[in-house]
């Protein structure tokens, strides 16, 4: 049903060819990677926690981690994952197919940095075997993300190395 919602969405403002759909899982980092032929950076996962009992997203890089510290800095509270089978209650889609589209009514999205270093991504596009192909203006349009943050680490270290 997500998944339909969120094609929907993509139809109506014109970008359903971008929505694929998998008959292998894309539930995880590597399996969308593989399904999608494409590294494991450029898949845009995303993460669901509670600050202050309010449900938030946080779209990141597939090789990026939360930092604890600078999750805490942004949102002055340790990062509180929502537990798996509670995410469908708070954000409207279910683990594996979590994305920042067509979500609840007060689900806020956030957009990490470590995504900036792309020029396409690959968001879960409403369950566990597909994605949505997005510049990151498209991402940062289509999700209606609240503003850009820096909370994860792991992602620069790729950087340096290039």
């Amino acid at each position: 049903m997500a998944f339909e919602k969120v094609n929907q969405y993509f139809k109506q403002v014109g970008l359903e060819s971008r929505v694929k759909q998998f008959d292998e899982s894309s539930a995880t980092v590597l399996e969308a990677a593989h399904a999608l032929n494409c590294e494991p950076a450029h898949i845009a996962k995303t993460m669901s926690f509670l600050v202050d009992d309010q449900p938030i997203l946080i779209v990141m890089a597939g090789d990026a981690k939360v930092d604890n510290r600078q999750f805490k800095q942004e949102f002055h509270k340790r990062p509180k994952m929502i537990h798996s089978d509670e995410v469908e209650h708070y954000i409207g889609h279910a683990p594996g197919g979590v994305c920042p589209f067509v979500t609840k009514d007060g689900v806020t999205t956030f957009l990490d940095d470590s995504l900036k270093r792309f020029e396409i991504v690959y968001p879960a596009a409403g369950d566990d075997h597909s994605a949505v192909e997005l510049s990151l203006s498209e991402l940062d349009e289509y999700t209606q993300a609240e503003r850009w943050i820096n909370v994860c680490k792991g992602w620069q270290d790729e950087v340096a190395e290039d």
